[in-house]
């Protein structure tokens, strides 16, 4: 039997293809178009969730059932001593939570540990890569959980937003806002630091918006991140939900403007384009974990 393995949720925007690759199991997050419940990559394909998210479908989250954590758990520990769990932040569904209250029963009590580093879409994805190496390193399973925790700050992502229509639905935005800021092709963007997701700058154009994104990358690295990115500590990230071309297009931009720095773009889970709808694009950063003494 192995010794750590490494679980996640689909709303690190790691698919079911690329986990087998990695060796770490996903749990497919549940959501609802309309009455009717999907999971990620299992009962719906990305082409067709964001065609009925453009026609309008209504749509919204839900945390998964109990027993589904618990099965894949189950799953994992038939191969591995202790596994590592990086869900979706507790700032921004509950379902963390519940794996927290989960890990203290008698039978995973010592043998699962929860990691809440207020992570959502790529940077989750690279929380996980980082647990990966952790693994290789010779990290223990309750070490790997406090030093990505301790790391839950350093890392931030701006997504711009191409329609105002899901903001709108999740409560965000008032109808008249919408209505007015679509009128005036008004993009927003957000900004999600360590659990939140918060209004940064509303911005005339896509284009406009993607460049004011760069810049504030950019000012980041300046300031808040200085010197991981002077010691080259530092990954830069990116999420789409728009279509190939686009993101293409976007991440081409983001390697002109930051030049000789790779780019780990992945698409924005079901569950967050739920809310931020299609045509999104969005740049973050996430700095390496600094390795202490193995315990």
């Amino acid at each position: 039997m192995k010794k750590i393995g490494i679980v996640t949720d689909s709303h690190s925007g790691i698919t079911q293809k690329e986990a087998e690759k990695l060796g770490i199991i996903v749990l497919p997050m549940p959501f609802y178009l309309g009455e009717e419940c999907f999971y990620e990559e299992v009962t719906v394909s990305r082409r067709e969730f964001l065609e009925r998210l453009r026609l309008g479908a209504p749509v919204s989250t839900s945390q998964p059932a109990p027993a589904a954590v618990l099965e894949v758990w189950d799953r994992a520990l038939l191969e591995y001593e202790q596994i590592v769990y990086i869900p979706i932040s507790s700032g921004l569904s509950g379902s963390c939570a519940t794996a927290m209250s989960l890990a203290e029963e008698k039978a995973y009590k010592g043998r699962v540990w929860v990691v809440d580093n207020g992570r959502v879409s790529t940077l989750l994805h690279r929380a996980v890569l980082d647990a990966l190496e952790l693994v290789q390193e010779g990290y223990g399973a309750e070490q790997i959980k406090e030093i990505l925790e301790a790391y839950r700050d350093k890392m931030t992502i701006y997504v711009a937003v191409d329609t105002l229509e899901n903001l709108r639905r999740g409560g965000r935005i008032s109808g008249a806002a919408a209505s007015f800021g679509t009128l005036l092709n008004i993009k927003p963007i957000l900004k999600f630091d360590v659990g939140t997701l918060d209004a940064y700058m509303k911005c005339r154009g896509f284009k406009r918006a993607r460049r004011e994104m760069l810049e504030a990358m950019r000012r980041e690295f300046e300031t808040t991140f200085r010197e991981a990115y002077e010691e080259g500590e530092i990954y830069l990230l990116a999420a789409t939900s728009a279509d190939e071309e686009t993101t293409r297009d976007w991440i081409r931009e983001i390697e002109e403007f930051f030049p000789g720095m790779p780019v780990l773009c992945d698409d924005l889970s079901l569950g967050v384009a739920c809310h931020i709808g299609a045509g999104g694009l969005g740049i973050g950063c996430s700095v390496r974990p600094k390795r202490p003494e193995r315990k």
